[in-house]
């Protein structure tokens, strides 16, 4: 019995890898964030924004800055508990998606952002995003499935 108990408390290395990975993908995020709040002026300029895109990303509503952060700082939170192996790694996936899902819904279906919001580039790498983030909340679910969080 005692060896049960011992092999369920161990990390495994793919959680490790997981947990690392997603702190170092997800703080870009906040760090993009983070700049982009400090320096509206000369940030999204040194990115490759251009005036259009940058008139709209600072017309942004107060409700849909929080929904930006909640997506990037719920992930970077959902990272940092899954190394810790918390349980609550997983509802700081969901608020994170909520985030992605209300702030890259009103991009894309609101009709307000300019075309150069919408170039192939900016598509495939909201394609990363989604699917990064939909792994690592899947992921979550599943390690705590398998006992590993607590």
């Amino acid at each position: 019995m005692d060896n049960l108990v011992a092999a369920s408390s161990r990390t495994p290395a793919h959680l490790w890898a997981v947990g690392v990975v997603g702190v170092l993908w997800n703080s870009f995020g906040c760090v993009d964030y983070t700049l982009s709040k400090l320096y509206p002026a000369t940030y999204p300029a040194s990115v490759g924004m251009d005036a259009e895109a940058q008139a709209y990303m600072q017309a942004f509503p107060a409700w849909l800055t929080v929904f930006w952060a909640l997506g990037v700082w719920g992930s970077l939170a959902g990272s940092i508990l899954l190394l810790l192996r918390s349980r609550h790694a997983i509802p700081a996936f969901a608020v994170s998606l909520a985030g992605l899902i209300v702030s890259q819904g009103f991009e894309y279906l609101s009709g307000y952002a300019p075309e150069s919001v919408h170039t192939t580039a900016v598509i495939a790498t909201s394609a990363v995003i989604w699917t990064a983030l939909v792994f690592q909340l899947w992921y979550a679910i599943r390690m705590k499935t398998a006992g590993v969080l607590r």
